[in-house]
This record gives C-alpha cells, structure tokens and sequence, in this order.
C-alpha cells in the first residue's frame, strides 16, 4: 500500500498535470503520501457568522456571508489594487488585494453571494479586508461538512491556481475518499494502546476532517508523538551502535603531566561542576568504546579548563590531541591560552589556520606525523587531507553546531580507530534542542561559575540618556577600566536607520578625544594584521576603549574591560546579546553592560531587552530565544541538522518529547535489534525512513 500513498500527485481527481507542477515546486507535493502530511496550521470554527456591523480590529479571523455588488481597479503601476465592495443586512465594507488582480478581476462575479474569511483593518474610518479567502456560497454550502474547518499554508502563486487552504482542502477531501486509501500502522499495539487507541490512518482522517475537537486533538498528539518518537529511536538507536560496536581507545591512567600540572601550574581550585565533568570524562575515556560527549557551560564557566584536562590525560596515555574552532580569532584565542596554561610542561602546542604560512605549515606536518605535537589547534584547515597525526586520541570542538556532521566525519576519519569526541559549546541549548540535536551524545553541564566572578550587571537605556552614559564609561576609565562599545553595522545603509560603525567611532573620539584617552577600532573589514594591532593595543591597556563590530563576540578575553555598550541593542539576537556582555565580568571587578536602543521597540525586542536585563543564565536566554525565534533560527539552518518536524513544535511539545524518548528507550531495553513480531511495523518503518541516510551516529 505504500506504491499508492507514493502515487505522483498529477493522478489524483482535480489536479492534473499543470496544478501537480504547481503543488510541487509551489508546496513541495510531489505524491498523495505528500498531500496526507500537509497537515493544516490551524482550524476554524466555520459554522459562526460575524456580520459587518460587529467587526472591529481586536476580532481574529473572521467569517462573513455578503454579496459582492461592485468591482473595480483602483491606482495604477506599482499601487494597482483591485477593490469590492461586499455588503450585508447591517452594512458595507471593502475587500482588497494587492495581488494576482487580473486574474482575480475575471472571477469575482458582481450580485452574487460569497463567504469571506479573513482579518478586519480599517482604512478611512471604513473595515476593510485584504487578500480574503473567498467562495461562492452555493460552493460553500455544499463542501461544508464539519464546524471545524482545516486552514492550510499555501502561496499567491498556488492560489491564483484555485489551491488556496479551501482548494487544498477539496483535495485532501478526494484522497480520504479513495476506497484504496490505507496509511499503514507504524508503532505497536502498546503504543497505539497508550496514545489512546488512535491509529495511523484514523488520525491523518480526523487532522484533516474533524468531526469534533476531541477527535482532532487524539489524532494532533498521535502524529506528534510518532513524529519525536522516530526522531529519539534513530538517535538512541545510533549511541547503542557507538556503545556497542565502536571501539575507543582505552585511557587507563593518570600520569605526570596531568598530576604536575593539576599540582604546580593550575591558576585556581576547579568548580565542583569542573571536576564532575573532568570524571564523566575520565569514565568514557577508560570505558573501551569511542566517548561522545557534550559539554555545555555558560560564558566564563571554564570549558577551556576542561578541555585542557582531558587533553592531558589523552597526552599521559602516549596519544596527540586536536582542538577544533569555529574561526580563526578563536582559534588564536585558545591557542593563547593553552600556550599560557602548560608553560613549563614538555608539551608542544601548534596553531593551524588557514592563514599559516607555508614553511611553518610544511615543519608543522612534518612534527605533528612524527608525535612531536602534542596539541594542535586549529580551524577547518585541520580537516584537509595533508593534516596526519602520528596516533590522534581525543578530539576537541568549540561551538560544534557550526560545523557539519560531514566535516567531523573527515576528522573522525583519520584514525583506523576513532578518537574520543568532546563537544562544548557555550551556546546553551534548550533541553528539547539538546534532546533532538544531540540525543545521541552524552551531555554534561558545566551548571557552576568560578569563585570570584561577579554577575554582570545589565541595564537598558535609551538613546536619550547618551550623554549619562558617557560619563559612566569616564567613571570606570577614571578608575583604570576598559569599555567595549559595540555597533551592528561597519558602514551606513541606505535601508537602515542604525547608527554606523564610522560614524559612532567619531563621535567616540570627540568625547573622548586625544592625549586624555585613546580609542581603538576593529571591524570584519579590516585585515587582519590591522585587526591583530588595534586589538593587541586594547589587550595591553594602550587603549581605554575598543569600538567594534561583533568580531569581539568570541575570542577577546581581557579582564581589565569592565563595560560593554551595545549600540541598537534591539537589533541583536538574544543569543548574541549574551556573548557580546561575556566579554566583560572575566576580572575580579564589578562589570557592567548598557543596552542602549532607540524610543521604537517591537514586542520581541522589548522581551529579548527585558530579559537580558532580568537574568544572565543562559540557559533561561536559551529558552526564551528558541520561543522567539524557533529552532531552526536558534540553531542555524544550514548545520544545525534540525529534522524536519510537520506538526510537533520543539518549544510547546516539551512533555510529549520527554515522554517519546523514554517510550523508545524503554523499547529498545527490550527489544534491542527491534526483532519481535508486535514491533515489525516500527522495524518496518524505520527501515523506509532510514533507507537514504548515511549512519553517522558514530560521529559526535
């Protein structure tokens, strides 16, 4: 029954060949399988009526029954619109579009009577309603078979083809009636039974034709639950293959270097969180099988020192390290740092970027085949196929949802057995990121700051307190501190209102002009030894203000700079705001951070100010950023390996998540190569669903 739901979409009733184009490149519907997971986005009570004289403003969508008693164009060239006039027993009100008016122009029919459903603006005092969904009401009495009425996504192009959400729905209404229609179960009787009693193909019946609200919500939480169910057994299902079948090279002591430098070179005491990850480390790394772990840590709660650790007992136990970065600045940052930290241990540390030199990349080869390098850190250069180690074991990657999973493939690669794998990130994921992105590695949470480090303080001020907040930045210089001033853009935008790099260090260096103060600027534009010398200046205290882009997001460390100003701090990312106010609070000193905006904030902004203000854990940010904005902007599309979700949602479906990932854990307990005649449909499933990946579970 599968060659039906795969039936190309041209063959079913009412579409044909040029409408099947359309469905495909407009939709992505290529199949009736396709069409069956177009799942509406909402549902409408369509049996009520609103009539004109009730609309106003505050009303959601509503549903009107009228007569169209006068069409006409109205403008010309790009303000062309079509306008008609649509009355009813209690008064008028005009339908609008912008779009598609030739076409719409031949079809609307005056005096004839039509059932609009759309949203209610005012325009000169009179509601009007822009782009309606409309039909003829004999259309309409005539296909109305529930209250609840599905409304799907669709595009103009689809539309001005008749697929708008109620053309959409007349098909999804001819395939439930085809007798040949059969959606194969795909979870065991248990399951079945848990969720209800709700089967696979009742449920795609009652999401797309409910009969009442009960029935709707049984079948949402059913393919919801598959959906995350799936997601959670392919990752469960990779971490057993790694546990099982993947051989780790065993790191079964501890030895002088790790001890001398634990005993002689640690700057200070580890963070009990510190030292319970460095054991989950030292765990996996003794266990026999390839460890994949993730370490999450806020900003400044000492990940490096981790990593550090690690690297040293894979170093005592005669292996080489690698430490991969997202970018060259921290690249060069981390390698200043372990440099700084092992001085005085036989350890050599190197540094390979893309910027290298060819001489000293040729004598670094040559070291790192031979085992002289101990640790090498590194970009993306370090994944090229000239970069050989003599007998790599562990491997380190910053910020790893930068990098794809093809990427850590080829470093993985370079060893008959796979070294050990620790991720960190200071980017907190959200449980249900974490759960979905990485359920298939071990996570740690670094949940604790060093001792000494005062929480940053953060306030919001707008553009009109500039001048209040100059003389605090010449308070803390006064008292020998640093501040970083942040801007969004390098160089003025036609189509941007913001306050442009260029022009802000101007005014900065008016305020703070010459021989009193010095000013330094860093920008993505610049090269790089230009970069290196501006930032070198403010490292050193030759500067007492650095104006920036966001190339200070990652890889600045200077515990002197006591405050950051984030110039049009609305026009940031949650995420990013909580990097850029890391940069500061590194010192014993208090440091603080100014959100300075404009008086014209939208809701969002508000929130993400709001909230930047009111707490520094990043975790909360997390969660608050991934309801703003969604988890496929949280992560990053490109890399961020989110699965493509058709109906459950990451940030509201927490509980049914949780709940999918213990029911395949607990099937997998019991069933670990899912042999047993009750799981052959979850077998069978899995098998379609997995036919066309490559298996990467073994890669972090």
């Amino acid at each position: 029954m599968q060659d039906f739901l795969a039936t190309p979409i041209e063959f079913l009733r009412g579409v044909g060949p040029q409408r099947g184009e359309i469905l495909r490149s407009e939709l992505g519907i290529t199949s009736f399988g396709d069409l069956l997971q177009h799942f509406p986005f909402r549902y409408v009570d369509r049996s009520h009526f609103h009539t004109v004289s009730e609309l106003n403003e505050e009303l959601p969508y509503v549903q009107l029954r009228g007569v169209v008693d006068q069409v006409r164009t109205v403008g010309a060239k790009q303000g062309r619109r079509l306008v008609a006039r649509f009355t009813d027993a209690t008064g008028r009100m005009d339908l609008v579009w912008f779009k598609g008016v030739r076409w719409l122009q031949g079809s609307l029919k005056e005096g004839e009577e039509y059932i609009v459903f759309g949203k209610v603006s005012r325009f000169k005092g009179l509601p009007n309603m822009a782009h309606p969904e409309m039909e003829p009401a004999v259309a309409w009495d005539r296909g109305l078979e529930s209250a609840l009425q599905p409304v799907y996504s669709t595009t103009e192009k689809a539309s001005a083809r008749g697929l708008n959400s109620r053309g959409i729905a007349r098909l999804v209404r001819t395939l439930l009636q085809y007798p040949e229609l059969h959606v194969p179960e795909s979870l065991n009787a248990e399951l079945v039974a848990w969720l209800g009693g709700t089967g696979r193909q009742d449920a795609f019946r009652h999401v797309h034709a409910p009969v009442d609200d009960t029935h709707l919500q049984a079948a949402i939480r059913r393919l919801k639950f598959e959906e995350l169910f799936y997601i959670q057994l392919q990752l469960l299902i990779q971490k057993s293959l790694v546990q099982r079948e993947v051989p780790g090279h065993v790191f079964g002591k501890v030895g002088d270097l790790l001890n001398t430098f634990y005993a002689e070179h640690l700057p200070f005491e580890p963070t009990n969180a510190q030292k319970r990850v460095v054991k989950e480390v030292r765990r996996d790394m003794g266990s026999g099988t390839q460890m994949n772990r993730l370490v999450q840590g806020d900003v400044g709660s000492g990940k490096t020192l981790v990593a550090l650790l690690s690297m040293l007992i894979a170093l005592d136990n005669g292996f080489q390290a690698a430490f991969m970065a997202p970018t060259e600045i921290l690249a060069h940052q981390h390698f200043k740092t372990l440099t700084a930290m092992l001085s005085g241990l036989p350890v050599e540390v190197r540094l390979l970027t893309g910027s290298t030199k060819t001489a000293e990349r040729k004598s670094l080869l040559t070291a790192l085949r031979s085992g002289h390098i101990g640790i090498l850190v590194g970009t993306h250069a370090l994944l090229e196929d000239v970069v050989k180690f003599e007998r790599l074991g562990l491997v380190v990657i910053d910020e790893q949802h930068r990098f794809g999973v093809a990427q850590r493939a080829r470093l993985w690669a370079k060893n008959r057995t796979p070294p050990h794998v620790l991720v960190m990130t200071a980017t907190p994921i959200p449980r249900t990121l974490a759960m979905t992105l990485y359920g298939d590695l071990d996570v740690s949470v670094i949940d604790e700051m060093p001792p000494g480090r005062k929480p940053v303080r953060t306030v919001h001020r707008y553009d009109a307190s500039r001048n209040a907040v100059f003389a605090f930045m010449e308070d803390e210089i006064a008292k020998g501190r640093q501040v970083y001033v942040v801007y969004p853009l390098i160089e003025e935008s036609e189509k941007s209102d913001l306050k442009d790099l260029t022009d802000g260090y101007e005014s900065i260096t008016r305020r703070f002009p010459l021989p009193k103060y010095a000013v330094s600027i860093v920008h993505g534009r610049m090269p790089q030894k230009d970069k290196d010398l501006e930032m070198g200046r403010f490292v050193r205290g030759e500067t007492n203000i650095l104006v920036a882009t966001t190339v200070i997001e990652v890889g600045v460390d200077v515990p002197n700079a006591s405050v950051m100003v984030i110039e049009n701090a609305e026009r940031f990312g949650l995420s990013q705001l909580h990097q850029l106010r890391g940069r500061v609070g590194r010192g014993a000193d208090q440091s603080y951070c100014v959100l300075m905006s404009g008086d014209k904030l939208s809701n969002d902004a508000r929130t993400r100010l709001s909230t930047m203000v009111g707490t520094t854990d990043g975790f909360r940010i997390a969660e608050v950023d991934l309801q703003l904005r969604g988890p496929g902007d949280l992560m990053g599309t490109q890399q961020s390996g989110l699965p493509q979700l058709h109906l459950a949602d990451l940030v509201h479906d927490v509980e049914l998540l949780q709940q999918a990932r213990a029911a395949a854990g607990r099937l997998l307990d019991a069933d670990p190569r899912l042999s047993l005649p009750e799981n052959a449909a979850i077998r069978a499933t899995l098998r379609e669903r997995m036919k066309d990946k490559a298996v990467w579970g073994r890669i972090s």
